[in-house]
């Protein structure tokens, strides 16, 4: 009996357990639910084994090596701009002023070898003065290229001063040489450059001579004269012949920051850089134009004809009111001699020099071409060149040039 009912009890929970199934699915109502989407692998948990990534990763995979260090923090890397390379700003130099130039004259000729001044003292300082010692005295002024007229009135007149004070003083006989010497360089010619505004427009400066006397150099130094000056200073590339003469001149003006004008090619026509150099000159209200030119013979006629045109073309350029060139400056060897007296002579005719610049008259046994050049062309020497550094240009002062002559 105890069995029967056993197995009753657990049919009726199987009955009841079944109506309530059926009861569930047939309540209306209630719609079947959905199931949750399966995680997605590295977005909404950490990808685990067996898990495929759904797209594939961009960064290489990391090796053991490069793991950072348990505990470490790593920096999240920062791009960093490429590095601009800058152009160095170009040191503008300050020349050095008038005053040491001529101190520098000074002490360079008085060490020079020169044979103007030390072989006249050591012929006036003996204690006979006979016609063989006047005739070597004669002769060592000849060697100087001091010129056969001006030797013949310094002769004449120390000859004089000495028979009439009948001294054979060497203090004496040192001041009447320095005296004469004095009076043939020219104290009282005006040796100023004409560097001046005129006006609304600046002062033109045309630089002329023969190959190789240092046109291009002497133009730059200028620059650094007036540059010292406080001079605003344009040059103009005018020598378009030489290939490396503008790139020489450009860098002599960026080293005073003083700009160049010059022409796009070699070859060009140089009136053509003259009359745009002056134009802007004109237009930037420059105090000075600078005008380099190529080196020619004397005795070219055709390139002495384009030396008076780019002359004419510069005049051009400045207008009907502004006249003419204002200085004319023709460069010389000193170391020439008188060969440079021809030289002289036919670049003054064709473009009506006004003054001279002396380049390496320092160490020059040829101190006489001062005297002999002034006498020719009835200019006189404006400027004196010392040697190869870029200050070593200087205004000439006679009584400087004469003391050191004689120290």
């Amino acid at each position: 009996m105890e069995s029967i009912a056993l197995i009753i009890g657990i049919a009726v929970v199987i009955l009841l357990a079944a109506v309530g199934l059926i009861v569930g699915l047939l309540r209306p109502g209630k719609a079947k639910r959905q199931a949750p989407p399966p995680p997605k692998p590295g977005t909404d948990y950490a990808p685990g084994v067996g898990d495929d990534a759904e797209e594939p990763r961009d960064s290489a995979t990391r090796t053991v090596e490069t793991l950072p260090e348990p505990g470490l923090v790593v920096e999240p890397e920062v791009e960093v701009a490429p590095e601009v390379p800058v152009t160095p700003t170009p040191t503008i130099e300050r020349p050095a002023e008038v005053a040491g130039r001529l101190a520098r004259l000074r002490t360079r000729l008085a060490r020079s070898n020169n044979a103007l001044g030390k072989g006249l003292l050591a012929l006036l300082y003996r204690d006979t003065l006979d016609e063989a010692t006047w005739d070597e005295v004669e002769e060592t002024l000849l060697t100087a290229d001091l010129g056969v007229g001006p030797t013949t009135e310094l002769v004449d007149r120390l000859r004089e001063r000495v028979r009439v004070l009948g001294t054979r003083d060497p203090k004496q006989v040192h001041d009447m040489l320095a005296e004469e010497l004095l009076e043939l360089v020219g104290p009282d010619m005006d040796r100023s450059l004409n560097v001046q505004r005129v006006e609304a427009r600046p002062a033109v400066v045309l630089v002329v001579g023969v190959n190789g006397t240092g046109k291009t150099t002497t133009v730059g130094k200028l620059a650094r004269v007036l540059v010292a000056q406080d001079k605003d200073v344009l040059l103009g590339a005018a020598d378009t012949f030489r290939a490396a003469a503008a790139d020489q001149l450009e860098t002599w003006g960026s080293r005073v920051g003083v700009p160049t004008i010059r022409a796009d090619r070699d070859g060009a026509d140089p009136a053509s850089v003259a009359f745009d150099a002056v134009k802007a000159g004109i237009e930037t209200e420059a105090d000075v134009v600078l005008l380099d030119t190529a080196g020619r013979l004397q005795n070219k006629v055709g390139l002495m004809d384009e030396l008076g045109k780019v002359k004419r073309v510069a005049e051009r350029a400045l207008g009907t009111e502004g006249g003419q060139i204002d200085e004319v400056l023709l460069v010389l060897d000193a170391t020439t001699g008188q060969n440079g007296m021809r030289q002289a002579q036919v670049f003054s005719e064709v473009v009506n020099v006004t003054g001279i610049v002396l380049t390496k008259l320092d160490g020059t046994a040829k101190g006489g071409i001062v005297v002999a050049v002034q006498r020719e062309l009835g200019v006189p020497v404006k400027l004196v060149g010392l040697g190869e550094g870029p200050d070593d240009l200087a205004p000439f002062e006679p009584k400087a040039f004469v003391d050191a002559l004689l120290n």
